[in-house]
This record gives C-alpha cells, sequence and structure tokens, in this order.
C-alpha cells in the first residue's frame, strides 16, 4: 500500500509540472503486486527422489533364500511305546525374502547376515529380472552384515557415502522388496543417529544404528538407505513390531568394515574382553548399594563392572564386579556405548589400557582382548 501511495503522489507532481497529460493518468496502470511466493516447478520436473531411485535402482538386488529345518514330530505315545518312533524327525523349507545392493561390477552384494543364515540356497535376482545363483563369502551375526556373490561382470553399482556425519532431518530413501512387493521406494528423513542396542532389545550387540522414518518392512533387510546424492549411508536392518515410523539401518561405515574382513577371510574376529556392565543412574545405584552384593557406589555416573566372565581377559586382568571404568586407552568413558568403541577399534591381543574407580581409589589395569567366543558379549 505505502509503495502504491507514494507512486501515485509521483503521478500527481508529474500532472501539475505538465510532464504528463491527464490523458496519461486515466490510462495509468497501477503498480504490479510483488509476488511473494517462491516459484513452483513444473509436474514434467524429475524430483530428486526419482533421480536417486534411478541412479541407486538398478544395483539393488531381491535374495531368495531357503533353509531346511526339522520339524517335531506328532508321535501317538502308545504306538511309540510298543513299536519304537516310526520314521526319522519329518523336514520342511523355510523360504526367506530379503534385499541387496551391489558393490562391485563383478558381483559382491551386501545384505543382511539374517537374510542367509544358514542358507541351503541363495538366489539373486537382478533389476532386470535374471536370477543367479548366490554364494555366501561370510556372514557376521554380531553385526548383521553379509557379503554374497554371484557370477557376472559389467553389473551396475551404488555409490558408498560417508554414515560418520549424518545428522537428524537429512533426508533418507530406503529401496528393497518389502513383504515381496519388488523395487518398492520409501522416503523419509534421518530420525536419530547412533542408537544403541540398549535402546533396541535386538540381537545385534555392536552397531550404532541409523533410526529413520522410512517405511521398512520385512523384506527391506540387506537393501540400501540413501542420501538425496544417491550415496548408500546405511543398510536396513532392524524394525520394532507393533511400531510405527521406526527403521533401522547398519551405518555404511560399519557395513563397509566387515564386509572388508568376510571378503579377506571369510570371517569376522571382534575383540572381546568378557565383561557384563551397565550405565550408572541414581536408581541403579540406589538398588546396588541395598542389595546383597557387598557393593557401595558413591557416583550416580559412568559405567559400572556388575559381572566379569570366567577365565575371560577381563577375569586374568584383575578386573572385578564394582568396578567403574573412568577411561580406556586416554578416552574418557561416559556409557556403556563408548566401551564397545574403544574396543572394536583394537584388534586381537592388543594392549586395552583401561582406568578404573575401585572403592574410591583409581587403578590402572591392563587387558588384552581375545576373539570374541560365540554367543558372548562384552
Amino acid at each position: 500500500m505505502k509503495l502504491f501511495f507514494k507512486q501515485s503522489t509521483l503521478y500527481l507532481a508529474l500532472l501539475v509540472t505538465g510532464c504528463i497529460s491527464t490523458r496519461d493518468v486515466r490510462n495509468a496502470q497501477p503498480p504490479p503486486v510483488p509476488n511473494l511466493l517462491p516459484p513452483t516447478r513444473s509436474t514434467t520436473d524429475v524430483n530428486y527422489v526419482t533421480r536417486v531411485v534411478q541412479q541407486a535402482g538398478p544395483a539393488v538386488v531381491r535374495i531368495d533364500s531357503t533353509r531346511t529345518v526339522e520339524a517335531s514330530p506328532v508321535q501317538d505315545p502308545l504306538l511309540e511305546r510298543f513299536f519304537g518312533r516310526q520314521s526319522p524327525p519329518p523336514e520342511r523349507v523355510q523360504r526367506g525374502i530379503g534385499s541387496g545392493f551391489i558393490t562391485s561390477a563383478d558381483g559382491l552384494i551386501l545384505t543382511n547376515a539374517h537374510v542367509v543364515a544358514e542358507a541351503d540356497n541363495v538366489t539373486v535376482v537382478l533389476k532386470d529380472g535374471r536370477r543367479l545363483q548366490g554364494n555366501v563369502v561370510g556372514a557376521d551375526p554380531v553385526t548383521d552384515v553379509a557379503v554374497v556373490k554371484i557370477k557376472a561382470t559389467g553389473l551396475p553399482i551404488v555409490k558408498i557415502g560417508n554414515s560418520d556425519n549424518l545428522l537428524p532431518g537429512q533426508w533418507a530413501i530406503a529401496i528393497g522388496n518389502p513383504l515381496g512387493l519388488d523395487n518398492t521406494v520409501t522416503q523419509g528423513v534421518i530420525s536419530a543417529t547412533q542408537r544403541s542396542i540398549a535402546d533396541l532389545g535386538v540381537p545385534t550387540e555392536r552397531v550404532d544404528f541409523i533410526q529413520t522414518d522410512a517405511a521398512i518392512n520385512p523384506g527391506n533387510s540387506g537393501g540400501p538407505l540413501l542420501n538425496a546424492e544417491s550415496e548408500v549411508i546405511g543398510m536396513n536392518t532392524a524394525m520394532i513390531r507393533g511400531a510405527q515410523g521406526l527403521g533401522f539401518a547398519i551405518p555404511i561405515n560399519t557395513a563397509q568394515r566387515i564386509a572388508a574382513q568376510l571378503i579377506a577371510k571369510g570371517r569376522v574376529d571382534h575383540p572381546y574382553i568378557g565383561i557384563q556392565m551397565a550405565q550408572l543412574s541414581p536408581e541403579l545405584r540406589a538398588k546396588i548399594n541395598q542389595s546383597k552384593l557387598g557393593l557401595i557406589i558413591n557416583q550416580d555416573t559412568g559405567v559400572i563392572v556388575l559381572g566379569i566372565v570366567r577365565n575371560s581377559p577381563a577375569a586374568r586382568a584383575g578386573l572385578r564386579p564394582g568396578d567403574i571404568i573412568e577411561s580406556i586407552n586416554g578416552v574418557a568413558i561416559k556409557d556403556t556405548q563408548q566401551v564397545q568403541q574403544q574396543l572394536e577399534a583394537v584388534k586381537i591381543g592388543d594392549r586395552l589400557q583401561i582406568t578404573i574407580n575401585r572403592n574410591g581409589k583409581r587403578l590402572a589395569i591392563v587387558v588384552r582382548p581375545e576373539a570374541l567366543p560365540a554367543k558372548e558379549a562384552g
């Protein structure tokens, strides 16, 4: 309105001075109102999600697996008493569907370990419809990463991004085969990073997950989570049953590190010291002090050792229940997640310098990690 009044005043001044005529004033148009809305794109424009799918989609595969399991036989107790077991336990075939993505033109594929675990047969279905036999190079149940190899050349591959600098709110696109629906695309954002095992309660013990609200369902497992630049930033792996808008992915830097070891030697040796630990809180401190463990804890924060595995590296080094871990190799420890990170950063047999607080006294203890035994943690 101010602009219009100023313009009208100018017209009046010019009319008085004779610079313009009355006819000019009658024909004059009011100044245009500026458009404050951003320009809209044509409906023919290709949006960024479509571009990501066009670039990465050809390298996303479907993985079909089968495994034979024994079924519990139903026996008539009376007949079994007189004639014994009549036949061996029957077997049944379990079928699974997952996803994966090609990382080398000669057929290396990353997927989840649980997609191909104990599989008798693995078939990889490419975007162009080809079905190829897959060979499991290696699988690591601790991080849920596996590598599958197919015999082919000239295959499309994904671009690998960097998962170390992700921020909540960045775009995230998932491609996979949820519920057997091939080549399904979902979009969302990164909801959080560094979600620990304690947050999820699933058996992958040494992964800090990426959380996303991009829809992830059974069959998405092993598929890529991509950023707006068409780069893989994670491997979709976990969901919480009954929840909506919650999906989780293994950071691609972790998946790449594990895959390199699987390709090199077919297995991954995770460092292990053999402790059971917990995050201290006022509530946990009160429970410990009131228990019959004979421990008195004088702080509410930090990581406390609750148990020591018999004959473990921690036991041989002299760690005890009640010890509070203050630092590992010079890095201050504030939570259990940091303990796992420091442990994964060393090699089997390396010196692990752990500073502890034991009954108010600071002690330095050297532990030499061993390879993680099956079904162990810590």
